[in-house]
């Protein structure tokens, strides 16, 4: 299923950056810097394997319900960490545009914020979904209790 990201292959690459701001930056720094780079893709590389994309800040919550390792409550990043994600036709193309022009001042600037560094991981998409109308998630459960063992 590939409905998270309309248009995304399934045979498609996700990349993910993990940013942490120097304690000089802001994450409005961060938002002017990334959304240039961003508008940059997106007029350059629609063209040339860029699907789409999303930015996430790290919000300070740990979820207990959802992490094995101790019970934290917050998370030290908060507001600091952040995860820039690109989906892409293939890695290919990625790494092309990563070669570009235009990309690579932009690039070097969002650099610049970060103490970690920057290595740009990328994935294989094994599974991708949205959740289920209320109607389907209704008739989901029904089959459930009917079917299941």
């Amino acid at each position: 299923m590939s409905g998270l990201i309309p248009n995304f292959p399934m045979d498609g690459v996700v990349t993910v950056n993990r940013v942490i701001l120097k304690p000089e930056y802001t994450v409005d720094d961060l938002q002017e810097r990334v959304a240039l780079l961003c508008e940059n893709v997106k007029t350059y590389h629609s063209d040339t394997g860029f699907v789409g994309g999303f930015v996430a800040l790290n919000s300070g919550m740990i979820s207990n319900e959802g992490s094995t390792a101790g019970q934290a409550v917050a998370s030290d990043l908060k507001g600091r960490e952040a995860l820039i994600v690109t989906f892409w036709r293939s890695f290919e193309e990625h790494e092309q545009s990563h070669r570009s022009k235009t990309f690579q001042p932009l690039f070097k600037e969002v650099l610049e914020l970060c103490e970690n560094g920057n290595e740009e991981i990328a994935y294989e998409m094994l599974w991708s979904g949205t959740a289920y109308s209320a109607e389907e998630a209704k008739a989901a459960r029904e089959a459930k209790e009917k079917y299941a063992a």
